[in-house]
């Protein structure tokens, strides 16, 4: 898999403005990345960092999609968790059990400095996610 074919997962069902905007990289240039050019080693460490994604994983498709936390932040577990386990999708367990976690990642990388849980856009950002993975 290519850089530009992981950027297009990241990106997923996103718009691709939408998605600039979030990890703060013009258009043009995600457009660019997409067409095959490669990110300087700082532009992709920001892609990853405010897409939560593994910068290993973005560069060379190795190691994991999303960060792995390293402590927990149990406000945001606790809505995430509300929310996936409230949800009336029926689903298998693994399957809850990462749909919490990418939930609780989405949550944890995007705490406000006034310690803003958006809930709304977390519910965006997993509605996203689950249908890249089933295409």
């Amino acid at each position: 898999m290519s850089f530009a074919e992981r950027l297009a997962t990241l990106i997923g069902q996103e718009s691709i403005s939408g998605f600039a905007r979030r990890v703060d990289v013009s258009e043009a240039l995600i457009r660019k990345y997409l067409k095959g050019s490669e990110p300087s080693l700082t532009k992709a460490n920001q892609i990853a960092m405010r897409a939560n994604c593994s910068l290993e994983w973005l560069a060379t498709g190795c190691g994991y999609l999303y960060r792995q936390a390293e402590v927990v932040d149990m406000e945001a577990y606790k809505l995430a968790f509300q929310h996936v386990m409230n949800s009336s999708i029926s689903q298998d367990e693994e399957a809850k059990h990462r749909k919490l976690i990418a939930g609780y990642q989405y949550l944890r990388t995007h705490k406000k400095s006034d310690g803003f849980l958006d809930e709304s856009a977390m519910a965006t950002f997993l509605s996203f996610h689950n249908a890249t993975k089933n295409e």
